[in-house]
């Protein structure tokens, strides 16, 4: 009973911190943008505008929630449900500092020490295409299902890229979990300086699961309206929307984990220290890393303009895959050319 308590409770602690986290995150990147397009962004309510994201919140939960009537009901209030399971779901293998068994370390993971963390983060990750997908079509709209139908290809063909950019940090790891690949770092140098190919192809193909631009084709409006989720309002759309900024955070916090060390801090934090300051330390170093990458995505999101559709697909089959295939061979043979 104990440890069942104990895990509702982290559960409990990680969502809601990952939800305020969320609408926060959104709040950033609206300032983010008016700084880039040279104008103020949202200051009005609050101090500075802090407030800005609850008054969204109570936004979505007051406007009407309105059901076209030629949709199909179940799907569609089905599918931003599944959105946002699957992105909270895949984050639960996540460990923000070191959790294995007999280490002395505070669990600040739901499921702690997972042999098969990567593998078990891709296969519920890529379930939320299904909520794209079902949004488009169960909305009985054209343009909704244009949007359903160029997601489902993009995700698909940037899965491959994304999963083959790990498969060299297996290789010098020697595991799937999530922090003996942290462990493994703090031993030698970040991944990033063995993989720096995999690492941009990890970060480029995320984007693009994440459908952020320039890869937003799924709900460009210029051409779709507003591509899958045309017809959903209030916490429907909502809903959508935190989903998407959960799967940023998530890919944030793996790019961290695979590539620049989790937690380590060369110099000033290693593997090996222990006690609460040291594992609240780690947790900051992990929190700061990962929020550096998430303003870089928010950088490029502003930046670069959207790719046509033909361009999007042409980068993964005819640049990404060779990329990530020329990559994972030659990791391959020099690790065993190493460790023989």
């Amino acid at each position: 009973m104990a440890l069942f308590s104990s895990a509702i409770l982290k559960i409990v602690v990680i969502v809601l911190s990952l939800q305020v986290a969320v609408a926060y995150l959104i709040f950033i990147e609206r300032k983010v943008a008016a700084y880039v397009q040279d104008r103020i962004g949202p200051n009005r309510v609050g101090w500075h505008g802090l407030l800005q994201p609850i008054a969204d919140g109570l936004k979505f939960i007051l406007k009407e929630d309105i059901i076209p009537a030629g949709a199909d009901k179940v799907l569609y209030v089905l599918a931003p449900a599944i959105a946002i399971f699957t992105t909270t779901m895949a984050f639960a293998v996540v460990p923000f500092g070191p959790t294995s068994p007999g280490s002395g370390q505070a669990q600040f993971v739901i499921v702690p020490d997972m042999n098969i963390g990567i593998l078990y983060v891709f296969a519920v990750g890529s379930l939320a295409v299904y909520a794209v997908i079902l949004g488009g079509w169960a909305s009985n709209n054209k343009y909704s299902f244009l949007g359903a139908m160029r997601s489902s290809a993009q995700l698909v063909s940037y899965e491959i890229p994304l999963g083959m950019s790990v498969l060299g940090v297996v290789l010098l790891a020697g595991s799937l979990n999530l922090e003996r690949i942290v462990a493994a770092q703090a031993d030698r140098v970040w991944f990033v300086v063995y993989q720096p190919v995999a690492c941009f192809l990890f970060l480029v193909s995320a984007m693009a699961e994440s459908n952020r631009l320039p890869f937003d084709l799924p709900e460009s409006e210029q051409e779709l309206v507003g591509g899958y989720h045309t017809e959903y309002s209030a916490m429907k759309f909502a809903m959508f929307f935190l989903a998407e900024y959960t799967h940023v955070i998530t890919v944030s916090f793996l790019t961290v984990i695979l590539f620049f060390g989790g937690w380590d801090l060369p110099w000033v934090l290693s593997a090996g220290d222990t006690g609460l300051m040291a594992t609240i330390a780690k947790v900051v170093v992990l929190a700061v890393k990962a929020f550096g990458v998430i303003l870089f995505m928010m950088w490029v999101r502003w930046t670069l303009p959207r790719f046509r559709f033909d361009q999007l697909m042409g980068l993964a089959w005819k640049v990404m895959i060779p990329l990530a295939l020329v990559n994972l061979l030659v990791t391959a043979v020099v690790v065993h050319v190493v460790r023989r």
